[in-house]
């Protein structure tokens, strides 16, 4: 946005387009709703919001001193809504005052939340949005340009979703009171969470059958994990366990970490302690970090192959279906960079209390592999499959 235009767009004050905030510091809660509602776009004005940090209510300027540090905390707040919206930010000088600019493009695919809410604007102030707003918000979703996970799964009905795992989703991913207040149908709430298309075309999405199928790998051949032990350090060596982990999103992943905890083996290590410590030949922590980017991050569109788990003697190998995807390449692989195949299936897992942090998956197993004594993370990264190796502690 040039500076003739912001400066159009703001001369009027505060609107549904426009948010004045003279700190970031004390109001990062309002901030993030303010973000939430401008991408909702629940008005349809296709155009951007903006923050305007640094300015007073009444459009005077708070003399703020507009950081380095400031401009990253803003930018990484994008990753505490779901799904990710798109926005910029940037230092500007207005009139000789000093503002952060956190400027807020419409999402393809609403409703967007934050803290398990969908905000809204309306004229200047920021609200939750009730359930008819909500309804407004789904109806507007593109039918096109949609990631692979909100795609329609044909052939598949409303009855090929499971009750039970939705309800146990909504107790996880909804605040309680916001449940508390809301009389929507199965329906219009299977379509708020884009487990259906719509409340006129039921048909499960991909994140739906994914997240609360009742059997996803009929679906989604590749919706599993293949878990395998050998007694060796070749895949020709004699398999000592092998199990297809199936099911909901949460079923897989509560079995992974029950796989997890029986496969690590905990030793005693005599070191300058006084008494032994115990040390596993790998940090769970690690196993699971890149086990669950493996998911998350998969091919689920042109790969029938499932997430491999292969456990060797001295290592564990763990294959995931799908090369490199959009902003990340093999030059920047691992350095933080992020981008994502399946954005909704990140929220899922995010609601589900599996990712605690986005892009935050391999540096914290490097750290807990290091803390433990383990050789450094190894990769194999290829075409239309991304291996990582994780190395048994000497």
């Amino acid at each position: 946005m040039s500076q003739k235009e912001l400066d159009a767009l703001i001369v009027g004050g505060e609107s549904d387009r426009v948010e004045f905030k003279a700190i970031a510091k004390n109001n990062a809660d309002t901030i993030k709703q303010t973000i939430c509602a401008f991408a909702n776009d629940l008005p349809k004005h296709q155009q951007v919001g903006v923050i305007v940090i640094g300015l007073h209510d009444d459009s005077r300027c708070a003399d703020t001193d507009i950081t380095d540090e400031m401009l990253t905390t803003l930018a990484h707040w994008q990753r505490d809504i779901l799904p990710f919206p798109d926005l910029d930010v940037q230092k500007r000088t207005m009139h000789g005052c000093s503002v952060a600019i956190v400027t807020v493009h419409p999402h393809p695919n609403p409703p967007l939340r934050y803290n398990g809410r969908v905000y809204i604007r309306v004229g200047p102030t920021t609200r939750v949005a009730d359930s008819q707003q909500e309804q407004r918000l789904i109806e507007k979703r593109r039918a096109g340009n949609k990631p692979f996970d909100l795609h329609p799964v044909y052939g598949a009905t409303r009855d090929d979703l499971h009750q039970r795992a939705f309800h146990e989703y909504l107790a996880l991913a909804i605040k309680p009171d916001v449940l508390a207040q809301n009389s929507r149908s199965y329906e219009q709430k299977l379509a708020s969470l884009r487990f259906i298309m719509s409340i006129d075309d039921p048909t499960p999405t991909v994140l739906g059958i994914i997240t609360i199928g009742t059997n996803p790998s009929l679906y989604i051949p590749g919706s599993y994990i293949q878990f395998i032990r050998y007694d060796g350090i070749t895949i020709l060596d004699p398999i000592q366990d092998q199990q297809e982990l199936r099911g909901t999103l949460l079923e897989i992943l509560r079995q992974l970490d029950e796989k997890l905890s029986i496969n690590v083996r905990t030793a005693l290590r005599v070191g300058s302690q006084p008494t032994a410590q115990a040390a596993p030949d790998y940090p769970i922590v690690a196993l699971q970090q890149i086990a669950r980017n493996a998911i998350l991050h998969r091919n689920y569109e042109s790969s029938n192959a499932p997430v491999y788990m292969r456990w060797f003697a001295d290592r564990v190998e763990i294959t995931s279906p799908g090369g490199l995807f959009g902003n990340v390449t093999r030059a920047n692989f691992g350095t933080g960079v992020t981008d994502y195949r399946n954005p909704n299936i990140a929220e899922v897992m995010k609601n589900l209390g599996y990712v605690e942090r986005f892009g935050f998956g391999l540096a914290k197993a490097q750290m807990e592999l290091q803390a433990n004594g383990n050789p450094p993370l190894a990769f194999d990264i290829q075409d239309t499959t991304i291996t990582v190796v994780l190395r048994r502690t000497s």
